[in-house]
């Protein structure tokens, strides 16, 4: 089994978390109250700005031309990212221009860019993977309760239950297997990055 699927699986009981939280069932369902989701969209912007950053550090130091061709394209998918949340901004009327950064995004977000700025490609991967895996799960997950184009987060749904989302992780997952060995170093990031995403989710619903 690849290293990215054993740490999947061994952070599972955080992944199950997240899809149990309140946020993310009430963006299920289309319970989440709007300043809920507005307020996430506008710390999630803040947060997707750093991760491009990561990817841009990532394909800095790349070592080989496979990884820059690789981190080249996941850091167009987080600018696209980025321009998703700039049209529920628009559409709803929230400000994205200086948002003030939340204590658990800041601690997400310094936490990333400390990896990306310090360590070897192998741990940059393990520290960023874990975002794109989850969000994936999350999508595929409540995608399954198949949301019609009156549901009020449907956008968010199908962006992230779309097989070019999933692959977009696949990609990340498969720079992570190329770039590093299992280890409890590695094992520390990924679990952690993990957590962050949990107290993301916690402290910015």
């Amino acid at each position: 089994m690849s290293v990215a699927k054993i740490l999947w699986q061994e952070n599972a009981d955080l992944a199950r978390a997240i899809l149990e939280h309140r946020f993310v069932q009430g963006l299920g369902d289309g319970t989440l109250p709007r300043p809920s989701f507005e307020n996430y969209i506008g710390q999630d912007a803040y947060f997707l700005e750093a991760f491009a950053r990561g990817y841009a550090l990532a394909l800095a130091h790349s070592p080989d031309r496979e990884g820059l061709y690789a981190f080249a394209e996941l850091l167009i998918g987080v600018t696209n990212e980025l321009r998703l949340h700039a049209s529920y901004a628009d559409r709803w009327g929230v400000e994205l221009t200086d948002i003030t950064p939340s204590e658990a995004t800041l601690a997400y977000t310094d936490f990333l860019l400390a990896i990306a700025g310090t360590r070897t490609i192998g741990e940059i991967c393990a520290a960023m993977t874990p975002c794109m895996r989850l969000y994936a799960f999350l999508g595929q997950q409540l995608a399954e309760a198949k949301p019609d184009a009156q549901h009020i987060y449907a956008e968010w749904i199908h962006t992230y239950s779309d097989p070019s989302f999933e692959a977009l992780a696949q990609r990340l997952e498969d720079l992570l297997d190329r770039y590093t060995n299992d280890g409890p170093v590695l094992r520390y990031i990924y679990r952690r990055a993990m957590q962050l995403e949990l107290g993301f989710f916690e402290y910015n619903s």
